[in-house]
């Protein structure tokens, strides 16, 4: 019924119908869907919302994304100054056009603007066009058309991120920073009012220029919001008081290299990051102070991760030290391919204990090697003939990992490195080789932070869980607060590594009794409980230094993004201190808990770590619950002796009645031979009675040359051809070898079997025998220097 009026009307009337549906259709799509489409700084912040650093935008301009809301003091500062009746009006206010124009005319010039804060805002989007009464009409309508659209705080928010406040500084918040060095809600009330009449006129603001007329204007502001009751007498005196801003401020740049990753990925956005304020800027510190030790010996770069376990969040980014542009100090080294030395040795240990292939403290052979013309070498040089897998993974000793990879497969251990996510081991396995234990392949802080956080992750998962795992405990690490990581479902089998033997790959790395002395160990803090590991590649080019506990893992690479080596550069002298400082500035936490659940107790032999047999002597000891598949103990026999125990006997030599059995601990010849040195209590076999017919051959072997080994044969500086040193060892008490170079007697050694031998050119046969006629035999090839 009521709308029968309305349809007569427009019947009756319908051209005017029509125009008037033209024009309110024109009103309504009058303003662009996008009001500003310039663009703008990408901008970093801490998890509490401290600014870390921002990149200037695209055109030039200083131009931060849009706050949600405004300071308390700038919005009244603005309103007070630029539109009292803001809050009263529909976009514009034909009170204050009215005085304008008749201000205007009177002085055939325009001196006064009757602009609401809508309309500027407006005119901020339309470029600021020329000043002319047809523009005022614009900027009216759309003005009125914004008000529609949005609320009165959203066009203020608006208007105060793109105002102009001088140079290329537009928006509140980078004038603030600019000006002040502060955040706009750090803003006093002087300051606020000094803001608030710059996009007035932001050339006032060049620092020591147009001092007296800016004071006078930021001076009336805060008059009339001391007679407004906005602030007390005794706050309009103190910001009578404060000075001018006299130079601009620098902007933070805490954390530079991660605001380059976010400005790659999220470009022009305001983002919150996880990096903790605090830890943050003393982490630079640290950095700061290690550089200018460092670059001493012309080390220049190095970076330095911080990771929060529990959320997989970044703590600390610092990408690389305050180096200089000669020296790549805008390379992101976290990011960076880098060769990994012995920094994955960790992560064969844990796959080998995983898989019940070897127990903790199974003995390794230390000896020297040569696989396929591959020698691999310990970084000290030495040789300790056998030691146990977790002594060898926290002294970092080379031969064992290379001899354990060798054993477990190289195909198998690069497929667990995919499973770790380790990107940039991407080439096919026999690329690497056994080089792969020891630094052939190449990685980068991240990934290998990641995989860390992972693995301590996994463990606290089943200890909180009671034995339980996630399918996706490898997730990405993350610097963005409002991204959070997503673990997977909850799983009763293992993903990837089980806890059992992350918890032993741990205890092993916590041992800190490694190194060759104490030259760089006096860096360790015994109150830190971490397990941590070091690294350091071929040529002293990376010195690499992880550790984690519970709660967080720390990532630290020192050398030259160029890729020079330097003699002083190892992970345990110049990643390991940093590694330790920046662990001090973090909450101290309690070491993993055992977990149970995944172990089993299981009798170990005490000498050789393996599963213990009938004769040896044994311990309990705690082992994942796979393990007991592994071989028993192969290194104790039961000898027969005599009364005296100082000779082998047998039957035909002795009665049954008087033969004393014994277990005894045996190594192979080789691996005796460097063995006894470390260890004073090692027995050889006793010899056979003189009067008994040996039962059991003794054992002999090269320890160099190897079979089917190239020798080179050098000259002094007088021309003399040098000989090559043979040496070899046997496993019983024979203390005479025989020496035989095809066929051909050279000669014997009596208790050290080295022997000094030249020869031709070719193929030849080197072999020893003892006097008990046992022997062993090898083929060298040798090449004679012309």
């Amino acid at each position: 019924m009521k709308t029968a009026p309305v349809l007569s009307y427009l019947k009756r009337h319908k051209i005017k119908s029509i125009l008037f549906l033209i024009l309110l259709i024109a009103y309504y799509f009058c303003l662009p869907k996008n009001l500003f489409d310039k663009p703008h700084s990408t901008v970093i912040e801490s998890s509490a919302g401290h600014l870390l650093g921002a990149q200037i935008a695209k055109d030039g301009q200083w131009r931060f994304p849009e706050q949600d809301s405004i300071p308390y003091k700038f919005k009244k500062s603005v309103l007070y100054f630029e539109d009292e009746h803001f809050y009263q009006h529909w976009g514009i206010n034909p009170v204050a056009i009215t005085k304008a124009l008749i201000q205007n005319i009177k002085a055939k010039k325009v001196v006064r603007g009757g602009s609401t804060l809508t309309q500027q805002t407006i005119r901020l989007a339309r470029n600021g066009k020329k000043r002319s009464y047809f523009e005022k009409i614009i900027e009216a309508i759309q003005a009125t058309r914004l008000e529609f659209r949005y609320s009165k705080d959203r066009i203020l928010t608006l208007y105060s991120s793109q105002a102009p406040f001088g140079g290329n500084v537009v928006g509140l918040d980078m004038a603030a920073w600019r000006y002040f060095g502060v955040s706009p809600h750090q803003l006093s009330w002087a300051e606020s009012a000094t803001l608030a009449v710059l996009p007035n006129a932001p050339k006032l603001i060049y620092p020591g220029k147009n001092q007296e007329i800016l004071l006078e204007k930021r001076n009336k502001l805060l008059l009339k919001l001391y007679d407004n009751k906005v602030i007390d007498l005794q706050t309009y005196e103190l910001a009578l008081e404060e000075p001018l801003p006299q130079k601009p401020h620098e902007l933070p740049q805490i954390a530079p290299h991660l605001l380059t990753e976010v400005a790659q990925k999220t470009p022009e956005q305001r983002i919150k990051t996880t990096l903790n304020y605090d830890i943050q800027k003393r982490a630079n510190q640290i950095a700061q102070n290690y550089y200018n030790q460092y670059s001493q010996s012309e080390i220049y770069n190095l970076s330095i991760l911080v990771v929060d376990v529990k959320t997989r969040n970044i703590i600390t980014y610092i990408g690389n030290s305050p180096t200089t542009a000669a020296h790549q100090k805008d390379v992101d080294i976290i990011q960076a391919p880098r060769s990994t030395g012995s920094i994955l040795k960790p992560f064969l240990y844990a796959t080998v204990v995983d898989e019940a292939e070897l127990l903790p403290e199974t003995l390794i052979p230390d000896v020297p090697t040569m696989i396929s013309g591959y020698s691999p070498k310990n970084y000290n040089l030495s040789y300790e003939g056998a030691v146990p897998a977790n002594r060898a993974l926290s002294r970092s000793l080379n031969i064992p990992s290379v001899l354990m990879l060798q054993d477990y497969g190289v195909y198998r251990f690069y497929e667990q490195l995919q499973k770790l996510k380790l990107h940039h081991i991407n080439k096919h396995p026999n690329h690497y080789g056994l080089s792969l234990i020891l630094g052939g392949a190449e990685s980068n802080l991240w990934d290998l932070c990641q995989a860390y956080a992972g693995l301590s992750s996994g463990l606290n998962y089943f200890i909180s869980s009671k034995g339980k795992y996630r399918t996706n405990e490898l997730a990405p690490l993350n610097w963005n607060s409002a991204t959070q990581a997503d673990f997977g479902t909850v799983a009763s089998q293992k993903n990837n590594l089980g806890a059992g033997a992350i918890w032993q790959t741990f205890e092993a790395m916590r041992e800190v009794n490694r190194p060759e002395g104490d030259e760089a160990w006096k860096f360790y803090d015994s109150s830190l409980e971490i397990a941590w590991k070091t690294g350091t590649s071929y040529g002293n080019r990376d010195g690499w230094a992880i550790g984690v506990n519970k709660d967080y893992v720390v990532g630290i690479w020192v050398g030259n993004a160029t890729g020079e080596g330097r003699p002083s550069l190892t992970g345990v002298s110049s990643a390991a201190p940093i590694l330790f400082d920046v662990f001090n500035l973090l909450p101290r936490s309690k070491w993993f808990e055992t977990p149970y659940n995944d172990l089993e107790e299981a009798d170990v032999c005490i000498e050789s770590g393996y599963i213990a047999q009938e004769n040896c002597p044994s311990k309990k000891e705690w082992i994942v619950s796979r393990a007991k598949k592994t071989k028993n103990c192969p290194f104790h026999i039961l000898v027969h002796l005599d009364a005296t125990e100082q000779y082998r006997v047998n039957s035909s030599c002795e009665s049954i009645e008087n033969i004393h059995s014994k277990s005894w601990f045996q190594l192979p010849p080789i691996q005796a031979f460097y063995y006894r040195n470390h260890h004073i209590n090692y027995r050889d076999l006793p010899p056979f009675r003189a009067d008994c017919i040996a039962q059991n051959a003794s054992q002999l072997d090269f320890i160099y040359p190897k079979h089917q080994m190239t020798i080179y044969l050098t000259k002094n500086f007088n021309s003399n051809l040098q000989p090559f040193i043979a040496k070899a060892a046997s496993s019983t008490g024979n203390k005479t070898l025989f020496w035989y170079l095809d066929n051909n007697y050279l000669g014997t050694t009596t208790n050290f079997h080295e022997f000094e031998i030249k020869t031709t050119t070719g193929t030849h046969r080197l072999s020893i025998t003892d006097t008990n006629g046992n022997e062993k035999m090898i083929e060298i090839y040798v090449i004679r220097e012309s």
